[in-house]
């Protein structure tokens, strides 16, 4: 009977101590990792399609093309792992891999502006179309990664539940940050002169 009553004390004291919600909360920032991962293989899946569509316009800037291609093979080389969400080096050679590749999409649909065979073709519309949703979806799944992070962390540092974080080692995760934060805090430079 005292077994009982240590046992049912115990698991009384475990959840008034906020150890489920660390259980649920950091299923929930994995979660919403995969879902961030699974926009940026989606992204990353498209890449070789937009590639092969624009080699075909004849006069393209090969060093764009390159530079798509190699942000691409660095930010799928990256092996990400449930540890990556908990080691901020990691996480931040991610995320710059993936910001990368990202601005190398950015210039290639950019450069792509000056090409009317390119912009006139049904495929590469179609692509960039699915390009564009799909950094979008990148934008809602960081969010949501963001705020989950955000949950965790808040349980992490709160009364009573830090002492629970401390006796069973749950420590703040490391938030998704953007990639050169000085960069735009500065206002961008517009020049409306012809050239």
């Amino acid at each position: 009977m005292k077994h009982w009553i240590l046992a049912l004390l115990s698991a009384v004291a475990l959840s008034g101590c906020g150890y489920n919600d660390f259980q649920r909360l950091d299923e929930q920032t994995k979660s919403a990792w995969s879902e961030v991962l699974n926009q940026y293989q989606r992204r990353a899946d498209l890449v070789p399609n937009i590639v092969a569509t624009v080699k075909g316009e004849a006069n393209f800037e090969q060093e764009t093309l390159t530079k798509v291609v190699e942000a691409r093979a660095k930010a799928t080389s990256i092996q990400v792992t449930a540890e990556t969400l908990n080691n901020p080096e990691a996480l931040k050679k991610f995320q710059s891999a993936q910001g990368e590749l990202g601005g190398a999409l950015s210039r290639l649909m950019a450069v792509s502006e000056r090409y009317p065979d390119l912009k006139a073709n049904k495929g590469f519309s179609d692509l960039r179309v699915q390009l564009e949703g799909t950094e979008n979806r990148i934008t809602v799944a960081r969010n949501r990664y963001i705020q989950a992070v955000q949950d965790y962390n808040v349980l992490v540092r709160s009364v009573p539940s830090n002492l629970t974080a401390m006796v069973f080692g749950y420590q703040a995760k490391p938030a998704f940050a953007v990639q050169n934060e000085a960069a735009i805090s500065a206002p961008p430079t517009v020049d409306f002169e012809k050239k």
